[in-house]
């Protein structure tokens, strides 16, 4: 049958109840590099597995920027912090398919499933993630969770060997879902595992179908979802790297949410009365890793040099069309720990020519540009904005290439410490400054991979991790201060953006809100006349 594939128009025509089904089609950017959302960084593989199929303990809600209720019902915190009791939502079921016949429902023993292959080396499924898990790493969780305890079906509580301040807002973050231990079970009994990461089951809005790489993603509404079945009865994620492309299927309803729109595009489909303009300020940084393990880039002043030559304010116009702010350090402007009085380094070439000579480096050097071949959210034009640091690095004599690599693979190499400079960006997942300090400039980040300056300081250790064992978000504010100087100071990064985030949609869509995260929630949309 072929049905499915009619356009749109000939659906009154047909008599079979699925005339009346509706499809949500997405246009998104890139493909995810898998389904295990543990073993991954990248937020398109979060929007495509945590997102659609998957639940937390707790979820955030950045609209009131509390942490709120989603697995778990309630949770207890002992008064000294090091103890967390969850309960359960009960009569949570995994999903049904095809490879996978659940049964029973969610109990505790998921929970504990899903964070000991990430924590314990002696679990079976630990060493399944050839790459580790980069976030349970970045994060330290293994110090961090000293054991984890089944107490009845619907309770389960953690024992943290510290008190940690970003712990429970952590728990919202994509790689803390909860997978089924049962399904897990049968893989490991199958001699099986790799199918975890490419015939994933969870508890979420949405069940995996098919996904064919660098075309489409296709998944099925849940109809046992705990909160309610989605509204619409199947999503698709139309994969599209493209975002000229992304408009013209939007346009052409092919597409009725196109994501990672260009600056151009906003402003044109703000003019047509059949498309809507979504937008939020985005907790997130555009920025260029400056790999502090390559020489001569181990240099500070090479790094500030760096800084000094690029045109920021050019950029910013040529690529994000004036709808980013300029960003001095790590954090967006909306963090609350965000170190205003922090001077940002001013286009001054000659000063530049002065530090590189200053290292040694008078003629110059050469290196290399690592960039996407397709634009997102973070990086709207990336051939463009390769070409302006190219040029600006040219007129104080560094000499760098351009190396334009598939995502999938970018992430992979960066991760491994390959690159010299990386164009690159980060999204906050919970509202916690932590969010990108840990993850970015940590010792432990650094053997996770997500640290792409590849810097380790025992300094910045341990402001970062001194800010993490107190509640009083005054004390937090200084430490994370002195922190974002260090930063600074060392030029770890070519900080560029802090943008908009945008996504388009038709106008029959109702219930899409654009997450600052860049988070995705289809589970209330539905589409309307």
């Amino acid at each position: 049958m072929r049905l499915a594939a009619l356009p749109l128009l000939f659906a009154p025509l047909l008599l079979s109840p699925l005339a009346h089904a509706a499809t949500l089609s997405v246009c998104t950017e890139a493909s995810p590099e898998g389904f295990d959302v543990v073993q991954y960084n990248s937020l398109t593989t979060t929007n495509a597995s945590a997102d659609v199929l998957m639940n937390r303990l707790v979820e955030f809600d950045a609209s009131n920027g509390k942490v709120v209720p989603s697995l778990a019902d309630s949770w207890e915190v002992s008064a000294d912090g090091l103890t967390y009791v969850f309960k359960l939502h009960p009569k949570v079921k995994f999903h049904r398919t095809p490879y996978f016949n659940p049964s029973r429902e969610l109990t505790a023993e998921d929970v504990k499933f899903s964070f000991d292959r990430m924590l314990d080396p002696a679990n079976p499924w630990h060493k399944v993630a050839q790459s580790g898990y980069p976030h349970a790493q970045s994060l330290q969780l293994p110090v961090l969770i000293k054991k984890i305890d089944a107490l009845d079906p619907l309770t389960v509580r953690f024992t943290l060997d510290h008190a940690d301040a970003t712990f429970l807002p952590t728990l919202s973050m994509g790689f803390a879902s909860i997978y089924s231990a049962e399904y897990a079970n049968q893989l490991l009994k199958a001699g099986a595992q790799d199918k975890l990461n490419s015939q994933p089951i969870g508890t979420g809005p949405f069940v995996f179908s098919r996904f064919q790489k660098d075309a489409s993603i296709r998944y099925k509404a849940n109809p046992d979802y705990f909160a309610g079945k989605p509204a619409v009865d199947s999503l698709i994620f139309a994969i599209t790297p493209d975002a000229n492309v992304r408009l013209q299927k939007l346009r052409r309803n092919e597409c009725q949410i196109a994501l990672s729109p260009k600056p151009l595009d906003v402003n044109a489909a703000l003019q047509e009365p059949a498309l809507k303009v979504e937008k939020t300020a985005a907790f997130m940084t555009a920025f260029v890793g400056i790999n502090s393990q390559h020489p001569p880039l181990d240099k500070p002043e090479v790094r500030q040099a760096i800084n000094l030559a690029f045109d920021k304010t050019h950029y910013l116009k040529a690529v994000f069309e004036n709808t980013a702010e300029p960003a001095n350090g790590p954090f967006p402007p909306n963090t609350w720990s965000y170190a205003k009085e922090l001077p940002g380094y001013a286009h001054d070439p000659a000063k530049a020519r002065q530090l590189l000579a200053k290292a040694g480096l008078k003629d110059g050097f050469q290196t290399t540009i690592w960039t996407r071949p397709s634009g997102s959210l973070l990086n709207p034009n990336p051939s463009l904005g390769a070409q302006q640091l190219q040029a600006d690095l040219a007129e104080v004599g560094i000499q760098a290439e351009i190396r334009v690599i598939e995502w999938g693979e970018l992430i992979r190499r960066a991760k491994a410490g390959e690159h010299d400079l990386l164009f690159m960006g980060w999204a906050g997942d919970n509202g916690d400054p932590d969010n990108f300090l840990s993850p970015q400039f940590t010792c432990a980040a650094v053997k996770s991979g997500t640290n792409f300056a590849r810097y380790c300081d025992p300094g910045l250790d341990k402001l970062i991790t001194a800010g993490k064992t107190t509640t009083e978000q005054g004390v937090r504010s200084k430490l994370y201060q002195q922190a974002q100087t260090q930063i600074q100071q060392q030029a770890l990064w070519l900080p560029l953006a802090h943008p908009t985030a945008f996504a388009l949609t038709r106008k029959d869509v109702h219930g899409y809100q654009v997450s600052p995260f860049g988070r995705q929630d289809y589970s209330k949309v539905s589409l309307k006349p």
